[in-house]
């Protein structure tokens, strides 16, 4: 009788993190149906609601962010990382795992230490342009390294891309943009703006999409749809009464539809926007968050921008009418814009997921013949 494939997952803090994990899970168990997977995370982070409504197991350990604004709590931090990567390797040998993964941001670091005080393989996946703090300390620990974007930040990484939904790996923005443009409400013959601040949203964006909304009450060519984030809709809400050409929203089920109907979009910058954005070919403004580590974003944003993908805007000059300037122009020239979803390079994104799933399969020692 063989040994179930056991995998152990560190991803927590944000979605950046843990939606790449999840799709590494999901990845995995398409591959092997009846493999064991659990997660390691903390109690601050969003996992704790995300992993176990995705149906994982979900570990916490005591672990401090590797944030410089810590003050003198940074001198804890290693005995921190000590800690916890001992209550990992109780998690390793309770689960019986064959290999472990870092997907990046504080809680995977004492994971890929607990792997090698262990003896067991890992992979770091490094989802930014950038990597951050935790993966840079996680990549003098493990020889096997995974990259979204090919920068060369970290030497002798394998770049498999960024795990994006299914429904965007596979979508078809031309088939799609009817059904999406009625599903989302979009009025025919009006180019659609979108304004995506993020699964919390961003007040720097909402506020700029407010004045847009102002300044084209009168046209009849446009629509702009604002997602908010369940703080501000209210507000925003209230601001946009009476506003015939823009409406708001808290979330986005179908990210599928608004990019299948969306001409452009104007949007933070985090990696899985980035590789969403190449993989689909929607045009957008690019906003990078001006306080993410190592500024981060901004490399992100550059990916695109650099291709001709995208522009990018500075978050300190994100005001409405800076942020017209730079999209009535692109809606008063489709070439333009054709040409611009025709700049982006989708890169591996599409199959990112099952690309590291494989190496994560080789790790173990454990092939899909095998595991049939």
């Amino acid at each position: 009788m063989r040994t179930p494939l056991s995998v152990v997952i560190g991803a927590g803090g944000t979605g950046g993190h843990i939606y790449p994990g999840l799709a590494i899970a999901d990845a995995l168990r398409r591959a092997v149906p009846d493999a064991v997977i659990a997660f390691v995370g903390t109690t601050r982070g969003l996992e704790g609601e995300l992993i176990p409504a995705a149906g994982y197991r979900l570990h916490t350990v005591d672990m401090l962010p590797f944030d410089p604004a810590l003050g003198a709590k940074r001198y804890l931090l290693p005995a921190a990382l000590l800690r916890s990567a001992a209550q990992v390797r109780a998690i390793l040998r309770e689960q019986r795992a064959q290999v472990a993964v870092g997907m990046g941001g504080y809680p995977s670091a004492p994971v890929v230490l607990g792997a090698r005080t262990a003896g067991l393989p890992s992979l770091i996946h490094e989802s930014n342009a950038v990597p951050g703090r935790a993966n840079q300390f996680a990549a003098r620990l493990t020889p096997h390294i995974a990259v979204a974007f090919d920068t060369g930040h970290l030497p002798g990484a394998v770049t498999t891309g960024m795990p994006i939904a299914a429904s965007l790996a596979a979508l078809d923005r031309d088939a799609l943009r009817p059904t999406a443009r009625q599903e989302l409400g979009v009025p025919a013959g009006r180019r659609l703006v979108l304004v995506n601040g993020g699964s919390l949203g961003a007040r720097r964006l909402t506020e700029a999409a407010l004045g847009l909304a102002d300044r084209w009450r009168h046209r009849t060519d446009v629509h702009l749809l604002v997602k908010t984030g369940p703080a501000a809709i209210d507000a925003t809400r209230r601001a946009l009464a009476g506003n015939p050409v823009a409406r708001a929203v808290p979330y986005l089920d179908r990210m599928d539809l608004a990019y299948a109907a969306a001409d452009l979009v104007v949007c933070r910058a985090g990696s899985a926007t980035a590789a969403e954005l190449a993989t689909t070919g929607v045009p957008a403004v690019l906003v990078p968050y001006p306080h993410a580590p190592g500024d981060h974003q901004t490399h992100n944003a550059r990916v695109l921008t650099d291709a001709g993908a995208g522009l990018l805007l500075p978050d300190a000059e994100t005001t409405p009418d800076r942020l017209a300037a730079l999209v009535e122009p692109l809606l008063a020239d489709p070439a333009r814009l054709v040409a611009m979803n025709g700049a982006a390079d989708p890169g591996p994104h599409a199959h990112a997921a099952d690309l590291l799933a494989e190496r994560v399969l080789r790790l173990a020692s454990y092939t899909r013949e095998y595991a049939s």
